[in-house]
């Protein structure tokens, strides 16, 4: 595997797994744009952890990852008391606050940032997204992910029917959160250096971009999202358009009106499945016996 594609495999890989923490709290209805701050706080959690304090990869890995859920759990009661907007603006602060930590504590690095030491290669990122996709499959067809398919519907009657709605919230922030500090982490040691500028707002918008665009009604719109806004830009940019911005924003503002609701929805992967075609078969036999 060629350098070029290497590095855009690893940021494929970890864009999916940050699109995937923020899908996460969007699933139960909840818009989080404070992924920056959660990803910032894997980052540095494990550069601190394995740089500073000299300690093994693993348990760099396993600090960034508590550390953030830990976080995420205790920021989930204050922020899960706003709704629409403010929520928005809610995180978004939180992103802002984290961001602002990092840029004025010398002990990481400051406005300088902060180099890691240990290198992770693309192929445990690689594995990772594949993991962490797997997992959300998995959480996303079980009963708790039926709450929260549930709570994103319509949060009122799922109360009704016997939702606990609260704990189903705080859950996914805590878990969303645990997938953005990997993401973090991942980030950190394999570009093997951490600065406060390059988690901003604009990181934030775009991870939640790449969750609304993907679509979330299904756990396919973060994976959709994230090869769609890593790679068309690329192949744009390998198309040596001066225009490519233009184009990519057309694109994105185009999907936007006709696909107000993703590009992936429940609809169109119930179409796609092969036990639907399958089931039509025997129906087609039958009605053909009977005449």
């Amino acid at each position: 595997m060629s350098g070029y594609w290497a590095g855009i495999l690893a940021i494929l890989s970890i864009n999916v797994i940050f699109a995937y923490s923020i899908y996460v709290t969007a699933a139960a209805g909840q818009l989080n744009l404070g992924g920056a701050g959660f990803q910032a706080i894997g980052a540095y959690g494990t550069a601190y952890a394995t740089t500073t304090l000299g300690l093994p990869l693993w348990a760099g890995f396993a600090i960034a990852i508590t550390l953030t859920a830990f976080v995420s759990f205790l920021i989930a009661f204050p922020v899960l008391r706003t709704r629409g907007v403010y929520m928005v603006l809610a995180t978004y602060a939180f992103a802002q606050v984290v961001s602002g930590i990092a840029l004025y504590t010398p002990a990481l690095g400051g406005a300088m940032g902060k180099v890691v030491t240990e290198y992770v290669p693309v192929w445990p990122l690689i594995f990772s997204a594949i993991g962490v996709t797997f997992l959300v499959f998995y959480l996303m067809a079980s009963r708790f992910g039926l709450a929260m398919r549930a709570l994103h519907d319509d949060e009122l009657v799922s109360t009704i029917m016997g939702v606990n709605a609260r704990a189903v919230q705080v859950a996914c922030f805590t878990i969303g959160g645990a997938i953005a500090g990997l993401s973090g982490a991942l980030y950190a040691h394999h570009f093997a250096f951490v600065e406060a500028q390059y988690f901003s707002p604009l990181l934030s918008i775009f991870v939640l971009l790449f969750v609304l665009i993907g679509g979330t009604q299904t756990a396919w719109g973060p994976l959709i999202g994230s090869v769609f806004f890593t790679l068309v830009p690329e192949f744009l940019r390998l198309g040596g358009s001066s225009w490519r911005y233009v184009i990519f924003g057309a694109v994105i503002v185009a999907m936007m009106i006709l696909r107000p609701e993703g590009i992936v929805t429940r609809t169109l992967v119930a179409k796609l499945s092969p036990s639907r075609w399958f089931a039509k078969k025997p129906v087609a036999q039958e009605a053909s016996l009977e005449r």
